[in-house]
């Protein structure tokens, strides 16, 4: 099965000399299209380094990033802004929606940077709103939104672009406990029954309990790769 995303002997590197901190160091991994993957580990061991460089947030000092077979470190600045644009979903911890527009308006953003008709973006905004969860509440801007509820926006608006991969860092730790159980069985959902491809960092237990794969990290490395049926 062709890989959605390889990283090759990455490495990224902080300070130097006597002060060189190898955020991380070697790391090498495949995700292959529907693989509902959580990468777990102590604060500090590169996890979230890892996912932002997997979505082209961060540069790396040694290796390679491939998304659909394309080195996204070899891109120029709007190559990349462009090639996220079309191919990677994020879901972020702070929502990071933007407050002066709508659900709605959030949720049609990116499909109208990609340059997506109005029928076809309002078909779409709909749809992806409906099966968060949010049907009724188009209109709403973020601060008339709970958490959960702006959190909601955040992964409809990753799904609507129709992205190769979603990369999810740490979606439910501003969420309760029952709000954030709702969001993970709804993107496992989505995961199982669309064949979306989702990859987290987090410390969530209950992500971890739905992931079909566990990829440990400690001190930048990998040092261990689960997968489960």
């Amino acid at each position: 099965m062709k890989a959605v995303i390889e990283t090759r002997n990455l490495g990224r590197f902080y300070g130097e000399g006597d002060t060189l901190v190898k955020a991380l160091d070697q790391v090498n991994i495949v995700i292959e299209p529907g693989e509902f993957t959580a990468i777990v580990g102590p604060s500090g061991s590169g996890k979230s380094t890892l996912l932002q460089l997997i979505g082209g947030l961060d540069i790396p000092d040694e290796g390679k990033v491939l998304l659909a077979d394309k080195n996204i470190s070899d891109m120029s600045g709007q190559e990349l802004s462009d090639f996220r644009r079309d191919h990677i979903g994020f879901i972020f911890q702070a929502y990071n929606l933007i407050p002066v527009l709508t659900a709605a308006e959030n949720c049609e953003y990116i499909m109208l940077l990609q340059g997506i008709s109005a029928g076809e973006r309002k078909a779409r905004v709909y749809q992806m709103l409906q099966r968060v969860g949010l049907e009724g509440k188009e209109t709403r801007l973020p601060n008339q939104l709970s958490g959960g509820q702006q959190q909601r926006v955040a992964v409809a608006r990753a799904m609507a672009s129709r992205p190769d991969i979603i990369l999810a860092d740490e979606p439910t730790a501003n969420l309760d406990s029952k709000t954030g159980t709702d969001l993970l069985d709804m993107m496992h959902e989505l995961n199982k029954n669309e064949g979306m491809t989702f990859v987290f960092s987090t410390h969530d237990p209950k992500i971890m309990e739905r992931a079909n794969r566990l990829i440990h990290i400690e001190d930048g490395k990998v040092i261990e790769d689960e997968r489960r049926n």
